[in-house]
């Protein structure tokens, strides 16, 4: 790849069309294939903008919900590629798209360098044979997708029976991307689905062809090693082969955010580092058995890549994460909230982000799902859920339904964000007598859930004049802390010169570093998850706090060690990092849960 760096998804909306707009750099994106109604109004603006005639894929015809993302997905794959060849004929002038392509490079790139010989040289024989050959060498930006395991029910025909599981909607999302032309890799995230797993073996295209290479490659985003070899040796057994893990730091990022037990995100990185090879012969060795046991053969062991994202904030956080760690690649998601020319933001939540104060980012329990999620106080969606609760109405109408699990109160599952349940679940609260002593804090727990299929998808629909009359506009938008740090609008120019350390767009801002971040944001879960449960404290809740504080403990002795390896940065620098692990322990050290009864 030309770049050393990608955008991860994010959210439903705002990064769906990030590939149309950011691949013919060399930029590669991801785009989430959750909400098929988004994807579908998405698809019919971008035929339109192409000059392609549209035909509409209704909700009555059968296997909807894959055909329109297969449907959407040969359309990004159709106007990247003509975008990418328009852009190789270009001559090489000042203002064009060809040269805008190399200047956004780092300067280390092996293509960058030839560019600038290419500039340098004024034989015109020899620089028609230059450009020729940079012309040869340019690569498109990867159109990756991802679907979230746990975004998996099941389905009802236009009769009202339930639909094979093969229908269901992480299922349908993998047959839409995987019928699609797309040459590039569907990413897994939010935990192992073995059902979804299965389904995988289905496919022609996540198999090698008789050169070992991928038509479709998989992806496991994952927070420690741990459960990620468990989930690669899963696929393996079954002749599918993880070709890169996209390990994401536990609390320090966009979206949904899964707290591990006290593992940070460096000691993580380490054993990555240290077990690479082990588990790629490992893995080598259960999938090569496999794929005999199919009647395929594979002479080598295919590439395995490891890349890291969350909370990477500075030019020298990600070449220290590349040299140090050796991983391939980094992922910067956040930031690029900030820039619209390559995500959907509608104008007002964009504003509310740059004039946006650190507490306004915090991590909430608002998402339907049951797992942590990265809020904004400021969001319109967040302000509507306020105002429905004060109004007596607390919860929204559930429409798409991609999020429904609860059968607590119903026979048909139903999302713990929707009106029906809010109120059941109230009711039931209600009725307690005599009122239980934290009323209030169960009350706020059943309120806080908030409707994240329309809310993630509404920004998209704003920014490109899509929402229909009588729809909700209420935003919700799901950046990670990180993002605080960042106040203005940005060019891409901007944001990718930040990301190789041409500019400093934080130049006078004190930041810690994404380290130290991180470890503050899991000390603060930590401490408010052991009040919360000061009152009821079990055996089992006390093991797992201490087992929490001692692998945080465990996470700052190891950075103590790693600070003098920070050799690009100054000895204040050091000593402020220093200073900042000795705070960390010292609030670890005086939490001490109070024995069980």
């Amino acid at each position: 790849m030309s770049h050393t760096f990608h955008i991860p998804v994010l959210g439903l909306g705002y990064s769906v069309d990030t590939p149309i707009k950011a691949a013919r750099y060399g930029i590669s994106s991801v785009a989430s294939i959750v909400d098929d109604e988004l994807i579908e109004r998405i698809r019919k603006y971008h035929t339109l903008q192409n000059n392609e005639h549209f035909i509409p894929i209704p909700a009555t015809e059968a296997d909807y919900r894959a055909k329109r993302i297969t449907a959407y997905l040969d359309l990004m794959d159709r106007i990247v590629n003509r975008q990418f060849e328009a852009l190789r004929q270009e001559p090489f002038e000042e203002g064009r798209e060809i040269s805008r392509y190399f200047e956004l490079l780092p300067e280390t790139a092996p293509l960058k360098i030839q560019y600038g010989e290419m500039l340098a040289t004024e034989d015109p024989v020899e620089k028609s044979r230059l450009q020729n050959e940079l012309r040869n060498n340019l690569t498109k930006g990867a159109i990756d997708v991802n679907i979230m395991s746990k975004v998996d029910k099941m389905n009802r025909g236009t009769d009202g029976e339930l639909l094979d599981e093969i229908y269901s909607d992480a299922s349908a999302a993998l047959r839409g991307f995987a019928m699609s032309t797309l040459h590039s890799s569907l990413i897994l995230s939010a935990g192992m689905n073995p059902r979804l797993y299965n389904y995988l073996e289905q496919f022609e295209d996540f198999y090698p062809d008789e050169n070992g290479k991928f038509r479709k490659k998989v992806i496991l985003k994952v927070s420690d090693f741990r459960s990620a070899f468990i989930q690669a040796k899963f696929l393996a057994k079954k002749g599918i082969w993880v070709s890169e893990f996209r390990i994401e730091s536990g609390l320090n990022c966009g979206g949904h955010a899964f707290a591990t037990e006290g593992y940070l995100l460096g000691p993580i990185l380490e054993e990555f580092k240290a077990k690479k090879q082990e588990m790629r012969v490992e893995l080598f060795a259960l999938y090569r058995s496999a794929l005999e046991a199919k009647g395929r053969k594979t002479a080598r062991i295919p590439e395995i890549r490891i890349t890291v994202q969350g909370g990477i904030g500075t030019a020298e956080e990600d070449r220290f994460l590349l040299r140090h760690y050796e991983v391939d690649a980094t992922g910067w998601g956040s930031p690029f909230l900030l820039v619209p020319e390559l995500t959907n933001v509608d104008e007002a939540t964009l504003k509310d982000l740059v004039t946006a104060e650190s507490e306004d980012f915090y991590v909430s329990n608002s998402s339907p799902l049951g797992v942590l999620f990265n809020n904004f106080k400021k969001s319109s969606a967040e302000k509507q859920r306020l105002e429905r609760i004060a109004k007596g109405r607390p919860g929204s109408p559930c429409k798409k339904k991609y999020l429904v699990s609860n059968t607590e109160f119903t026979t048909e599952p139903i999302c713990t964000a929707s009106r029906q349940y809010q109120n059941l679940k109230i009711k039931q609260l209600q009725a307690i007598t005599p009122q239980p002593a934290d009323y209030e804090q169960q009350f706020n727990a059943i309120t806080e859930k908030l409707c994240l299929c329309e809310g993630l998808s509404t920004a998209a629909l704003l920014e490109n004049k899509l929402l229909k009359t009588g729809e909700n506009k209420s935003v919700a938008i799901c950046p990670g802390p990180n993002l605080s740090w960042f106040s203005k609008i940005y060019s891409v120019e901007e944001m990718v010169g930040h990301i190789y350390g041409k500019i400093n767009l934080l130049a006078n801002v004190n930041r810690p570093n994404m380290f130290i971040n991180e470890l503050n944001l899991y000390v603060d879960y930590l401490k408010k998850d052991m009040e919360l449960h000061a009152e009821t404290l079990t055996d089992k809740k006390q093991k797992y706090f201490q087992k929490f504080r001692e692998q945080l403990l465990a996470g700052i002795a190891y950075y103590n060690t790693l600070v003098a390896d920070f050799t690009h940065q100054t000895e204040a620098y050091k000593q402020k990092m220093l200073d900042e692990l000795k705070a960390a322990s010292a609030s670890l050290e005086a939490l001490c849960p109070v024995a069980a009864v």
